[in-house]
């Protein structure tokens, strides 16, 4: 059985459209005898609540800062993407069932820490999220067993019960790292890794760690892309053989290519 994590957002899947092709092409790979857990998160909806709700989204070092309003917001939006996203599901014939990450997880508050920012190192404190200290793999992998895809959602338990947002790259990383998949694909909305920004063609077909670190020092990777190139090079140190980032974006093909070794995103490996 070859399995994969697939991680995906608001800004690379958004929308009734984008949900039905991704969800089309989960369809013909589980058709094809290849078994799919799905991570979403969904940054830009949960901005854009709470701004309607007149609070003010922070972030330092490409992650959300998460204070007990706007872990409620969190949860909400998140728990109503998860369900649109099974709805697309189903609507492809996938079976396929929702869940919150602390069904499937065990996760701790993250301590405040180093990061690079625009060049320079700061600390920060991110307040309620959380980072993934275990995974159960046996719930995830009997759905997988029983012919139902997983879709899972960040909002993850500490060992008290208490909720927790998690960065939905950090928690996929974390979900591939407890099993043993093929490869954590993370569906950005780029075509991967790029050189320059604002050139599409400067993409970067392989890339080690190490290559990632020079990159985030001097600039080339900033931002919001941190915390996913982070993320991917937590699953690889967890045992996690390849990381791919895919173009979310591409009218061609999402997973499909992967799966059958086309050319396609970014590979980092250790």
């Amino acid at each position: 059985m070859k399995t994969y994590v697939v991680k995906f957002g608001g800004n690379a899947i958004r929308g009734k459209e984008d949900l039905m092709r991704l969800s089309g092409e989960v369809a013909e790979l589980i058709r094809n005898d290849v078994k799919i857990i799905l991570v979403h998160g969904g940054g830009p909806e949960i901005s854009a609540e709470m701004e309607k709700r007149g609070l003010e989204p922070k972030k330092v070092a490409g992650l959300r800062i998460t204070d007990e309003s706007t872990l409620k917001v969190a949860e909400e939006v998140l728990s109503d993407l998860n369900k649109n996203v099974v709805e697309s599901l189903t609507e492809s014939s996938v079976s396929a069932v929702g869940m919150p990450a602390h069904m499937c997880t065990l996760c701790k508050k993250k301590e405040p820490y180093k990061a690079t920012e625009n060049g320079k190192v700061v600390t920060v404190d991110l307040g309620l999220v959380g980072e993934v200290t275990d995974i159960d793999g046996d719930t995830l992998l009997d759905l997988l067993h029983s012919g139902i895809t997983p879709v899972v959602y960040p909002i993850g338990k500490d060992k008290k019960g208490n909720l927790l947002n998690i960065n939905a790259d950090t928690m996929a990383a974390g979900i591939a790292a407890g099993i043993d998949c093929e490869e954590l694909i993370m569906i950005t909305d780029v075509p991967g890794i790029l050189m320059d920004v604002k050139d599409p063609s400067s993409k970067v077909d392989k890339i080690t760690s190490k290559q990632i670190d020079k990159l985030i020092a001097d600039g080339t990777i900033s931002g919001g892309m941190i915390p996913k190139v982070d993320a991917c090079r937590d699953a690889l140190k967890a045992g996690v053989g390849t990381v791919r980032m895919v173009n979310g974006k591409d009218p061609n093909s999402i997973l499909t290519d992967v799966i059958k070794n086309v050319p396609h995103g970014t590979i980092i490996t250790m």
